[in-house]
This record gives C-alpha cells, structure tokens and sequence, in this order.
C-alpha cells in the first residue's frame, strides 16, 4: 500500500507563488512510480496539471500552467513537489498528487492519490 500527503497549500494573492509538496509513505518511492498533481475546481472536473516520470528525466505540464508551475522529485525525500509561480485565480482549486506505474496526462495512470491541499488565489 502506498500512502501520499499533500502539503503546502493556501492563500494567496494573484502573481504571488507557492510550493507543494507530497511526501509517499509505504512501499518505497523510488519502485519506479511516476506521480502527478492533478485539480479540481468546485464544478468543475478534475485537470491535470503536471507529471514527471520515476527517474525525474521526463516531466510534462498542461498548457494552462506551463512556464509558470514546474514538477520534480527527490527520491531520497520520497517527495513530489510542485511550484507554483505567478498565480492566478484561475488556479484556485483542491491540489492532489498521485502515484502509478505508468507515465502520463490521464488519471487512469495513477493508483494512489492523496487527500488533497486547498489552493486559493485572489484578485
């Protein structure tokens, strides 16, 4: 079993920047899981945001947040972080993290996730 929580989370005013983390506890980080931050905006569906494979080579981004929002890992942390720079009330949103063995945009690649981190930016 694998267990992810999220941390860092909060208010902010547009244009400011914050850093989540996601720290995985249980089966050990490094077995080659990609993790992923994905949102969701009350009424609206879950997005992804951003991933990045096991190794931390290879990360991809949705286009809403590219250049602004960046993903890595440390493994020796078991730890997933996404900072988030330049924000935007657009970007208001519960934040969760997950875990999988597979590498990719869909939420069906992803087994584990966590309970999620409130994200809120004023205008």
């Amino acid at each position: 079993q694998v267990q992810l929580v999220e941390s860092g989370g909060g208010s902010v005013q547009a244009g400011g920047s914050l850093r989540l983390s996601c720290r995985v506890s249980g089966r050990t980080f490094s077995s080659r899981y990609a993790m992923g931050w994905f949102r969701q905006a009350p009424g609206k569906e879950r997005q992804f945001v951003a991933a990045i494979t096991w190794s931390g080579q290879g990360t991809d981004s949705a286009d809403s947040v590219k250049g602004r929002f960046t993903i890595s890992r440390d493994n020796a942390e078991n730890t997933v972080y996404l900072q988030m720079n330049s924000l935007k009330p657009e970007d208001t949103a519960i934040y969760y993290c997950a875990a999988g063995l597979s590498y990719g945009r869909s939420a069906f690649h992803y087994n584990y996730w966590g309970q999620g981190t409130q994200v809120t930016v004023s205008s």
